[in-house]
């Protein structure tokens, strides 16, 4: 089964993020909108509701023909017959999980490091959720918020491996940033396969149209890139490096420069002013 990771729902039902709203018609009206795969997390809720929603959840990605993953628990998995289990770093893992499940279902890895995603896919893992890209009420138990350039370090480094494991990013992610995270997050050589959202669709009012207007930023490339790629900066030690050259050309070519201070900052930016 070849899957399209280009939009993952994470689901959330919490009261804060879902509500009183049923979780099965969120994600039929979500599918119906172009969300390509479903994850059914709920750390809270007892066995028994676990496998009657999955199976609910089932029905629902069979008839349109999408994979339905279990975050977790890999019990629930077996019970539904879903299409994969996802796991977390403080969860079974991957070699494990595949002697339980076999050699078809899915198996995902949560990465927050390039050690993690590596060890990830030594372990047999079919594809890397990369996060935290940035907070987000919906996981508070993150290690570390990534940004894009830390999603970026690690696609880099797993170009050096030979297994060509898909990855979504996952945290805070919504329409204002899909495309920004995915365009600045590309390696040279490797970019991101899709992004998970949660409270963007879950929250939403209208998730069938929110997940539509998703889709589309999440496979269309960006009106602002025009043709280039990222910028070759990689670290801040790269930044640092180009302070000097980057002073001069600013008293060189003299642009419009609105500079905002405050009291922590005006010293410093006044010097800089100065020396232009």
């Amino acid at each position: 089964m070849e899957i399209d990771y280009s939009l993952y729902l994470v689901t959330d039902s919490t009261p804060a993020i879902l509500g009183k709203r049923n979780l099965e018609d969120l994600v039929r009206a979500a599918v119906e909108g172009g969300v390509t795969v479903v994850q059914y997390r709920d750390k809270h809720s007892d066995t028994g509701h676990l496998i009657r929603t999955a199976h609910s959840l089932r029905t629902i990605c069979k008839q349109h023909a999408i994979p339905l993953i279990i975050n977790d628990r890999v019990d629930v998995a077996l019970a539904v017959d879903a299409d994969g289990v996802h796991l977390g770093q403080t969860d079974m893992d991957p070699v494990t999980a595949r002697g339980i499940v076999g050699p078809k279902m899915i198996i995902g890895v949560t990465v927050s490091s390039l050690a993690e995603a590596v060890t990830a896919v030594k372990d047999g893992a079919d594809y890397l959720g990369i996060g935290t890209v940035f907070a987000t009420p919906t996981k508070e138990d993150t290690k570390a918020i990534l940004g894009t350039s830390g999603v970026r370090d690690i696609l880099h480094g797993l170009t050096s491996l030979d297994d060509a494991v898909p990855t979504v990013a996952i945290g805070g992610i919504n329409a204002g940033n899909t495309q920004r995270v995915i365009f600045k997050s590309q390696a040279k050589r490797k970019r991101l396969d899709g992004v998970a959202v949660v409270s963007a669709i879950i929250a939403a009012d209208d998730p069938k149209t929110v997940a539509q207007e998703l889709h589309r930023l999440a496979t269309e490339s960006p009106g602002f890139i025009n043709g280039r790629q990222p910028s070759p900066v990689q670290s801040a030690d790269d930044l640092v490096r180009r302070v000097n050259a980057v002073i001069k050309d600013l008293g060189t070519k003299q642009p419009l420069c609105h500079n905002m201070t405050n009291l922590v900052v005006q010293n410093f930016a006044a010097n800089v002013a100065l020396s232009m």
